[in-house]
């Protein structure tokens, strides 16, 4: 497994190395000793307590989500399809803060995204399905969840496809000038 960096401070891309012949591949999706080395924090793999799947129809965004107090760090990947993994840094006096990145993730190339606290995180759906598999450093707690709307005009996303299906909550999301009212800049994170 290779590790990359990415133009946002402390994201990383895991890039797995699969082994192909003539009956398929095996990959290792996952490997400790490997990350906790690039996160430069040993036992940071321990810190994981849930996983979790989606699967989404093809133009369907989910998000632009992420979590208040101190955050959630997660690791994401897609088992099925492909995807369109977008995040934006929220962590005030972050190098990186309100700038976005867009990553591929798909059943091909097995990457995952390491996505640390301070962060908000969607996807789109670019292939007919696409299941989504997420490994977060903490139990969901509904209290803390916060949004942005995908297609907010100052953040500036662009997604490659129409939108297609959409939840409620994310039609509703209040915009990135909302969300930075709520930005506590003292302690670098939300309140």
């Amino acid at each position: 497994m290779r590790v990359e960096t990415t133009e946002l401070p402390d994201v990383l891309v895991l890039l797995p190395e699969p082994f192909t012949d003539e009956r398929g591949f095996f990959t290792r999706t996952f490997d400790a000793e490997i990350f906790d080395a690039a996160v430069g924090r040993r036992g940071a793999s321990a810190e994981f307590q849930q996983d979790s799947q989606s699967r989404s129809r093809n133009g369907t965004i989910r998000g632009m989500h992420g979590r208040s107090g101190r955050g959630e760090a997660k690791l994401v990947r897609c088992a099925r399809g492909a995807v369109l993994d977008v995040l934006v840094d929220i962590r005030p006096g972050s190098a990186g803060f309100g700038k976005s990145i867009a990553v591929t993730l798909d059943d091909e190339t097995f990457r995952h995204l390491y996505v640390p606290p301070g962060f908000l995180h969607g996807f789109q759906a670019l292939t007919e399905y696409a299941d989504v598999c997420y490994r977060i450093d903490r139990p969901h707690d509904s209290t803390e969840d916060i949004a942005v709307a995908h297609d907010d005009p100052d953040l500036g996303l662009e997604w490659p496809l129409p939108v297609g299906p959409i939840s409620e909550r994310d039609r509703s999301a209040p915009s990135w000038r909302e969300l930075l009212d709520r930005l506590d800049t003292s302690h670098g994170r939300t309140s």
